[in-house]
């Protein structure tokens, strides 16, 4: 059954429980395995995963599947989710495997797949894998002297440090910042520390100790305050929070203000567009940015593209129409001249770019407009379609009409739990929340009622 397995970012779920089991991994290795092979030559796949416990399991049950499948599997270790989209590329692979959860605790995992061309896979691939997942599989399987083997590969992490740093000017030094990185116990761990002080930075890293239960833990991109802190600390220019698998990144300035996705795209696509940099004229973002990177973009008459939640969803409008800045108000930043999937780390390089170019001050640079008042909240369902009811249809109609052109109202329903998620913003924001909480209470009454 489709979106059985699959969600909006890959496979994911509780470790050892329905879909993150051993088998299911095995079973996503062999079919993977199976989609992916072209021509006669030896099949390989690059697989990397994050620090948490259930990697060992998913990591080892992958490799039975992909082996079974006549793939050789490079293993490439806790690695940032960016690496290996770009290892993909690098090593000529024919598909490229993360395990990771991203930013969710340690307890969840999940399985993250990518084409040989380094970009995740489409709807239509993903459906075709999940289609082979409960069939007799075993059928097509290598013979016994196809099997593929397991090995680890060694400097792979030199290798990423070396493409981050190339994202910059070669003149570039990063020497008078002094930098916190917060790692999130995950797998930038390594990475992000070295390559930062290797173009010459003063760094403190946080969250560097990964035990396999402190990924994401009151830490990293999701939970910015240690980060603060320690900024105010040390007295750092910048503070840089990554998430678990180092997709994400959140930015403190040297006041120890959070600067979030939104500030970062319109900071990144200003500098690109004075540069004659920024290809196709805009940025691409989600349904959820604020009200104001639109109105930002618009005074430079440049236009934000807007897709439904979701990186994938970012880069596919991205490819489609030749833009090279996306990116989610969460901190999922994709600059495609360099990457073909959120990269952190590479997002924060630009900004420190800014800075020096500009030699000025992350608090100054970063505010780059006032955000508009948004109000996020989510309501509870247990079954059924409450948004296709009637009065649920009424209120939402009305709700438009209040806010006119002032403002914006999304109203989705997660694709990762029971909930539905009513979003409005607005110039007024009394007004936002009452139109939040009225859509809220007729939701939960429909709810109540069927």
């Amino acid at each position: 059954m489709a979106g059985q397995y699959f969600g909006t970012d890959g496979i994911r779920g509780r470790a050892n429980k329905f879909p993150m089991t051993a088998e299911v991994a095995m079973r996503v290795g062999m079919a993977a395995g199976l989609s992916f092979q072209r021509g006669n030559h030896r099949h390989r796949v690059v697989l990397g995963k994050d620090t948490r416990l259930s990697g060992y399991m998913i990591e080892n049950a992958m490799v039975s599947g992909l082996c079974a499948a006549g793939m050789d599997v490079f293993l490439l270790g806790p690695i940032p989710t960016p690496a290996v989209a770009m290892l993909v590329r690098s090593l000529r692979a024919d598909i490229g495997v993360m395990i990771s959860a991203s930013h969710n605790p340690y307890y969840d995992n999940g399985i993250k797949l990518f084409g040989p061309d380094g970009y995740k896979l489409s709807d239509e691939i993903e459906e075709r894998i999940e289609g082979m997942l409960d069939k007799d599989i075993e059928l097509a399987l290598a013979d016994s002297d196809g099997l593929g083997r397991a090995k680890r590969v060694d400097g792979v992490h030199d290798r990423y440090i070396e493409f981050a740093k190339r994202t910059l000017p070669r003149s570039m030094s990063l020497s008078g910042l002094r930098i916190v990185v917060d790692c999130a116990n995950g797998a930038s761990y390594k990475v992000a520390p070295e390559a930062l002080w290797e173009l010459g930075a003063e760094v403190v890293a946080i969250n560097v100790e990964p035990n396999g239960f402190n990924i994401n833990k009151e830490c990293g991109s999701t939970h910015p305050a240690g980060l603060q802190k320690k900024v105010h600390e040390v007295r750092a220019d910048i503070g840089i929070a990554l998430d678990g698998d180092a997709d994400r990144v959140v930015i403190v300035d040297e006041n120890g203000a959070i600067v979030d996705g939104d500030q970062i795209m319109a900071l990144i696509a200003e500098s690109w567009h004075q540069n004659g940099r920024l290809a196709g004229g805009g940025v691409v973002s989600t349904v959820m940015s604020n009200l104001g990177l639109e109105r930002f973009l618009g005074d430079m008459k440049l236009q934000l593209h807007r897709t439904k939640v979701g990186d994938r969803y970012v880069v596919e409008h991205m490819r489609a129409h030749g833009l090279n800045v996306g990116g989610e108000q969460s901190g999922h930043i994709v600059l495609s001249d360099f990457s073909t999937t959120g990269d952190g780390l590479v997002s924060a390089l630009q900004v420190l770019a800014c800075i020096k170019r500009q030699n000025r001050p992350v608090s100054e640079l970063s505010k780059k407009f006032e955000p508009v008042p948004q109000l996020l909240k989510n309501v509870r369902i247990s079954g059924g379609k409450p948004l296709e009811e009637a009065p649920v249809k009424a209120a939402i109609e009305d709700a438009r009409n209040r806010l006119g052109k002032a403002g914006r109202l999304v109203i989705r329903p997660s694709g990762t739990e029971p909930l539905i998620r009513v979003m409005a913003e607005g110039d007024d924001p009394q007004l936002v929340e009452t139109v939040v909480n009225d859509i809220v209470g007729i939701i939960s009454e429909t709810r109540s009622a069927a």
